[in-house]
Parts: C-alpha cells; sequence; structure tokens
C-alpha cells in the first residue's frame, strides 16, 4: 500500500477498486439467476448480491482500515459474517486517484475521523425486476459529519462495470461532467416511492419534465450526467448510506445535495442508530442555483 499518500485519497482509492469487485459479484449473482430475494419489510428487498456485495466491501476495508468507522446498510448476521474467501479482500489502490493532490484540509486526517457509509447495492427494487440500469453501489467517505469523498459504482455498465467519484476540493473521476439542457426543467424523483403528496409538491414546482427512476445513487447520476436539473424527493426514506457517495461526487463536481431546509445532513457515526434522512432529499447540478431553488421549494411548502 501506497502509505506515504494521504488517508483521505488511499481510502477512495481503495473503494473504487474495492466497488469493482463488488460490481463482479452481483454481475456473478444475476448470471446465475437465484437472487436468494428476502423481504426486510415494506418495499425493501435484499437479494444474495446485497449481502455478498457488502461482505466483500467491509471486509477489504477492514483488512485495510482497522480503526475506522464502517455503517452499511444490511444488517443480518450474513451479511455480517466477513469470513469471505480470499478474492473478495481488495488491497489494490486505484493509481490515478493516488495521484491526485490532496486538499489541505484532509491531508491529516486520522482514521478515528473517519465514517464510510456503505449501500451494497442501491436499487434492489429494480434489481429484482431486471431494471440493472438502475443499480449502483454506493461507498461514501466521510470525516467527522461530512461527506468529503466518495464512488458510485455501475455494475452493468457497458457489461463490465464503471466507477464514478469524486473528493471534494479534488475533483472528480471516471465520467465526464455534463449541463443539463438550458431551456428545459427537468427532475428527476423516485420510482418505487412515489405518492399523491410527492406528485403535487413537484407539480407545484412546475417542472417541463419529471423522470421517475429507482436508486439514489442513479438519481444524482442523471444530474451528473445532464439528463436532470435536480433530484426532488420530498419526503422521509432515504438513508445516509443512499447518499453520503452520491452528495460527495456531486459536491465534488460542484453541485449539491441538502434537506428540505437546506441543511446538510451529518453523516458521523453517532448517526448509526439513526439514520434515516427525516426531512427530504434536495440535489441539484452545479450550474443550478441550490440557494435559489431551496427558496422555490420554501414557497411550495407554504402553500401545501
Amino acid at each position: 500500500m501506497a502509505q506515504g499518500q494521504a488517508l483521505i485519497c488511499r481510502l477512495l482509492a481503495s473503494s473504487v477498486s474495492v466497488a469493482h469487485k463488488a460490481g463482479k459479484i452481483i454481475r456473478d449473482v444475476m448470471q446465475k439467476g437465484d437472487l436468494g430475494i428476502i423481504d426486510k419489510g415494506e418495499n425493501d428487498l435484499q437479494t444474495e448480491a446485497d449481502r455478498s456485495a457488502q461482505r466483500c466491501i467491509v471486509a477489504s476495508f477492514k483488512n485495510l482500515y482497522p480503526n475506522i468507522n464502517i455503517i452499511a446498510e444490511e444488517v443480518d448476521k450474513i451479511s455480517q459474517n466477513l469470513d469471505v474467501p480470499e478474492d473478495w479482500l481488495i488491497t489494490e489502490l486505484d493509481q490515478k486517484i493516488l495521484d491526485l493532490e490532496c486538499p489541505k484540509s484532509l491531508t491529516n486526517i486520522t482514521e478515528d475521523q473517519i465514517t464510510v457509509w456503505i449501500d451494497p447495492l442501491d436499487g434492489t427494487s429494480e434489481f429484482t425486476k431486471g431494471l440493472i440500469d438502475h443499480v449502483t453501489i454506493l461507498i461514501g467517505v466521510c470525516v467527522d459529519d461530512e461527506a468529503v469523498a466518495g464512488v458510485i459504482y455501475q455494475p452493468f455498465w457497458q457489461n463490465s462495470g464503471r466507477a464514478l467519484w469524486g473528493l471534494v476540493g479534488s475533483g472528480i473521476g471516471g465520467f465526464e461532467l455534463k449541463e443539463p439542457p438550458q431551456n428545459n426543467k427537468v427532475y428527476v424523483t423516485s420510482r418505487s416511492h412515489y405518492d399523491k403528496a410527492i406528485e403535487t409538491f413537484i407539480n407545484g414546482l412546475q417542472p417541463c419534465e419529471v423522470i421517475r427512476v429507482g436508486g439514489a445513487g442513479n438519481k444524482v447520476l442523471y444530474i451528473l450526467e445532464g439528463k436532470a436539473h435536480a433530484y426532488v424527493y420530498p419526503s422521509s426514506g432515504c438513508k445516509r448510506w443512499d447518499t453520503a457517495a452520491p452528495e460527495a461526487v456531486l459536491r465534488a463536481a460542484g453541485g449539491e445535495l441538502t434537506d428540505v431546509h437546506g441543511n446538510k445532513y451529518s453523516y458521523g457515526k453517532d448517526n448509526e442508530k439513526d439514520p434515516l434522512n427525516k426531512f427530504g432529499v434536495f440535489a441539484t447540478a452545479p450550474s443550478y442555483n441550490h440557494t435559489e431553488f431551496m427558496k422555490l421549494i420554501s414557497e411550495i411548502q407554504s402553500k401545501i
């Protein structure tokens, strides 16, 4: 391991390498056809791909960085079993990220300041329905309360996977940032967690188009790839493992992600017992003024 590099850069470099392996595990489960679905509750499924990908990611991080805090979505005994095959323990570091210049504010971060939020398979409902383009792996690296580095990994992108990453204050990689259309106001929102109240709220924003897709990571990809101006979800439901990585990548690209009041969520380890994003999720493209957008949100709230 390149011990001379700043910890935050090594963590991000590890995240990319680990995500590639977890992505292959997910593809292998899909190819075998037996998803091993478990119903955890209303609109909350888990598959063998979720469980195995999480075991790979967590075991690899525990092996490399024993003193960091790790919070992952799946909490059952199977997912927490870290006795994994040897080839699941990933130690390689992505060299492009190691070559980054680390922001001065993050140079001397120590392991006890780090919390890594992991969603091993974001978009499980879509995965079980064969909507594989909605699926991502999310690894968010947080310092104290703040999401500063992250990976959004698409396991099924061109059948081999793609890692989109960002480090706040340093840059982004793995994709080309694109601007949303100038003459169209396009919002992306939930595909499966959608009701009349959400529809009424979004209609109040007078969008030209509303796109409904699965997965928080996937929705932020719509922003990063210029397909939408904003991600609008005016309800509780998302968890910190859904938004830590997307927020970090989006912020590194110049965008913003907050709650309905314009406040950032806290990603410190103390949030493990209550990871719910209670006040919705509102994310904007770099070219879309987040402050003005939140003023518009506030006006909509006052009318409902």
